[in-house]
């Protein structure tokens, strides 16, 4: 039995609605695609920003930490040298060449 025209048309009408669906995925698709491409490209860029801002950050910190050892070594010696001048004049104070000085 030979297909009739109907028929024909039938099954061409549900392979163009097969067609149709699988473009329709595929688009779907390479919109997702293209959305995750932007995104990791997103992603990268403030990574590589944010590592930038970590060099400074770092680099800010050395230099802090290179300051408060100064400062620390500096008030070490401000100590040593208090602590001479207190220990001499206790030592004159006990030998009764300092006088104390009066209020």
């Amino acid at each position: 039995m030979a297909p009739t025209l109907d028929e024909a048309m039938k099954r061409l009408d549900m392979a163009l609605g097969l067609l149709e669906a699988s473009v329709s995925r595929r688009m779907e698709a390479d919109r997702r695609r293209g959305g995750l491409e932007t995104e990791l490209q997103l992603m990268q860029d403030d990574r590589a920003r944010l590592a930038v801002e970590l060099d400074g950050a770092l680099t800010r910190l050395h230099r802090f930490e290179a300051a408060t050892d100064d400062v620390s070594r500096r008030v070490r010696q401000a100590i040593g040298a208090v602590e001479s001048v207190l220990a001499e004049a206790g030592q004159l104070a006990q030998a009764g060449q300092l006088e104390p000085e009066e209020g």
